[in-house]
């Protein structure tokens, strides 16, 4: 769903531009204010994850891929400000070192997975999970939200394609809706399979409030988490769906893909493949692995520098076993 350079027109980018930074300095400000500083470095594994999951595209239907977005995950997990940092974290990173995403469009990006997608999702989480309660209704609430958001930042993309007079509103709509409703039941799937290992493993990152006993360091998790990562980058992105993503046929169905540019700004590392290395499956591992890497240290410093008594929090903290 990363809209390309040359989909959207000037108007429409420095709006949506304008609604991602007001939300992103919103997030900035309630992570600053409410963020457990000992859950700061879920902030890096987050992004880490989002980051190699969202590069392995699965098959829906009809030549068409999808692919997690991951920000109702990231909101169970951290709470919707800290979710949509992560997922701003993702998406500059996508843009700006693989073109993934357009600049000119990251604002409209930012805008559609990391506000419309993640918050409204986690308030869809929010209000389902209080009407099943326990770890069986947060994984459920979660499952059906995570559905949620992914038609909700496909229809947030058809108005701004369709605000750009790229396609019309009526043709967009049906057509990004509907492919997106069944990338949703991936997003979904893919959301309840991460939620129910975590509450089997570590139930109180999920409901930190009913959490009895010593509180247990985050350390572990990050380490174990990062690794597993690096893993889906290395050895899983490589062998991903090459089918086109939901937008990328919409646009290829509805006759406007010749609109798309290449990136107007310079990027080092192209679509992914790393200059001089033609084996594409190495120069992928390679790539994602980097990106991972690049996506947990711009998250987790930038988590640091925002919660005050972070970085004592984690020098202080005892050691605990996972």
């Amino acid at each position: 769903m990363h809209i390309p350079d040359g989909f959207l027109d000037s108007k429409t980018a420095v709006a949506t531009g304008l609604l991602a930074a007001t939300g992103l300095g919103v997030a900035l400000r309630q992570a600053r204010l409410h963020l457990p500083p000992r859950r700061v470095p879920l902030l890096g594994l987050a992004a880490a994850f989002v980051f190699a999951a969202q590069m392995i595209n699965f098959p829906v239907a009809g030549g068409t891929s999808g692919h997690l977005v991951g920000g109702v995950l990231a909101a169970v997990l951290l709470g919707p400000s800290a979710a949509a940092i992560v997922m701003s974290a993702v998406l500059i990173v996508q843009c700006l070192m693989f073109a993934d995403g357009g600049i000119s469009a990251l604002g409209a990006n930012i805008f559609n997975m990391g506000v419309v997608g993640t918050v409204g999702g986690w308030a869809i989480y929010y209000g389902v999970s209080r009407t099943v309660k326990g770890l069986f209704g947060c994984v459920l609430a979660a499952t059906f939200a995570a559905w949620c958001s992914t038609v909700m930042a496909a229809i947030a993309c058809a108005g701004e394609l369709a605000t750009s007079r790229t396609v019309g509103w009526w043709v967009a709509l049906p057509a990004m809706a509907g492919i997106h409703m069944l990338i949703g039941l991936g997003e979904g799937l893919v959301t309840a399979l991460v939620l129910a290992a975590i509450a089997r493993a570590r139930p109180e990152l999920l409901q930190p409030d009913a959490a009895t006993g010593p509180v247990r360091s985050c350390g572990v998790v990050v380490v174990y988490g990062v690794l597993i990562a690096l893993g889906l980058a290395l050895f899983a992105s490589p062998f991903a769906s090459s089918w086109p993503d939901g937008l990328d046929k919409t646009a290829e169905v509805l006759g406007f893909k010749q609109k798309a540019v290449g990136p107007i700004v310079p990027v080092p590392v192209r679509d992914y493949r790393i200059a001089g290395i033609h084996w594409s499956v190495l120069g992928t591992s390679i790539a994602g692995a980097a990106g991972t890497l690049v996506v947990f240290a711009l998250a987790w410093s930038l988590a640091r520098v925002l919660v005050p008594g972070a970085k004592a929090d984690n020098e202080t903290s005892p050691r605990q076993a996972p």
